[in-house]
């Protein structure tokens, strides 16, 4: 029977999709530094306490697919997420990193999950004693949902950039962590998860702005402040940044960085000027690289209904945040899938802009009772 020590001390093996990405390369640098320092790497992850402490630093590998061709290290230097100083000596170990071509888009998605079943049995070969957990770090495009109707088989990889990995996960019995703002856009999929106990978890990493407009909102909602109108500017200059410049791929993004706050505050933002007063906005600025800066500012009403205002400014590192979540991510759905948890899970919505699954919590203290729970859960399962 296992435990929760057997499961915490066994190694992970993360399959990325986008793995040259610079949440994927940074992914693989922290990988590699936990074998030696992992002083460095796990006092930043929420699952410390429950990974135990002898567990902490367990063994992570890193594989995946890549449209690039650059080797790893090439690729964690074109992104200027971490000073080259931090990871010299490194380059070989990074660029032994297995990485397969991605899938061809003019496939149908039937032949990619076939190429992509292939390839994860490689990985699992090269590491028959980890657990593999598909990580989607692909970028973010339209929004596109299948109906119970469509043949997703029979489709293209093009139309479904991230159904092909998911649907191979699942069929390998490995769990997803969906952190793009893509919608995976299969209704049986999550279904299939659920009868199989594969947890496929998502969407959309709440890493910066977004984690701390949660926490703002739920201490205003908490203290009776109407929120009168939120005005949110991001600007970056990394990958991200750039895709986002197109209306297409940044439409799910800000969709689920808008609606967050009316789930959270439970009214319309702006309801009082019959229009929606939450303004969400994403400007590509190049010399940033991964650094981003996000502005807010937020009117409120107090008694009497006299205005006040605060100002917010975050001056955040993109991928420096989001690769300790997806780690942290990657542990759960292990945990999860060991107490045969399986299918969406909205506990988990304190990691996600939009978390998938029925009535997930939208406060912040509400979420981390969610999380409590799901560590219950998995203690009272798991117990030795």
């Amino acid at each position: 029977m296992e435990t929760l020590e057997t499961v915490t001390s066994r190694p992970l093996l993360l399959l990325i999709a986008g793995a040259k990405g610079a949440i994927g390369s940074t992914l693989a640098l922290a990988s590699l530094i936990m074998r030696d320092q992992p002083d460095v790497i796990a006092p930043y992850l929420t699952t410390a306490d429950l990974w135990g402490e002898s567990n902490a630093s367990a063994t992570v590998h890193v594989a995946g697919w890549d449209v690039s061709q650059r080797q790893m290290a090439e690729a964690l230097a074109l992104h200027r997420v971490v000073p080259e100083s931090l990871w010299q000596g490194m380059q070989g170990a990074l660029d032994q990193v297995l990485v397969a071509p991605a899938p061809d888009g003019g496939l149908s998605v039937s032949d990619q999950v076939h190429q992509l079943l292939r390839d994860i049995n490689t990985f699992q070969e090269a590491y028959p004693e980890a657990q593999p957990v598909m990580i989607n770090l692909l970028p973010a495009c339209s929004e596109c949902c299948l109906s119970t109707e469509d043949n997703a088989e029979a489709m293209t990889g093009a139309q479904f950039p991230d159904l092909a990995y998911a649907r191979a996960a699942i069929r390998a019995g490995i769990p997803v962590v969906n952190f793009t703002p893509n919608d995976l856009g299969d209704p049986a999929l999550a279904a299939t998860a659920a009868e199989k106990g594969i947890p496929l978890v998502g969407r959309d990493g709440k890493t910066g702005q977004t984690y701390f407009k949660v926490v703002l909102a739920s201490a205003l909602k908490a203290r009776q402040l109407r929120v009168d109108g939120w005005y949110s500017l991001n600007i970056l200059g990394n990958a991200d940044g750039r895709n986002l410049m197109d209306p297409e791929c940044a439409r799910g993004k800000l969709a689920n960085k808008t609606e967050l706050l009316d789930d959270v505050l439970g009214y319309r933002v702006g309801e009082a000027y019959g229009e929606s007063a939450h303004k969400v906005h994403i400007d590509y600025y190049p010399p940033r690289g991964d650094a981003k800066e996000a502005w807010d500012v937020i009117d409120i009403k107090g008694l009497f209904g006299l205005p006040m205002s605060i100002r917010v400014n975050l001056q955040g590192r993109d991928s420096i945040l989001a690769a300790p979540m997806a780690l942290d991510l990657a542990r759960w759905v292990v945990l999860l899938q060991a107490v045969g948890r399986g299918g969406e899970v909205p506990e988990l919505g304190f990691y996600f802009k939009k978390p998938e699954g029925e009535q997930p919590a939208t406060t912040y203290e509400d979420q981390l009772r969610d999380l409590k729970s799901l560590e219950a859960l998995c203690r009272q399962k798991l117990a030795v």
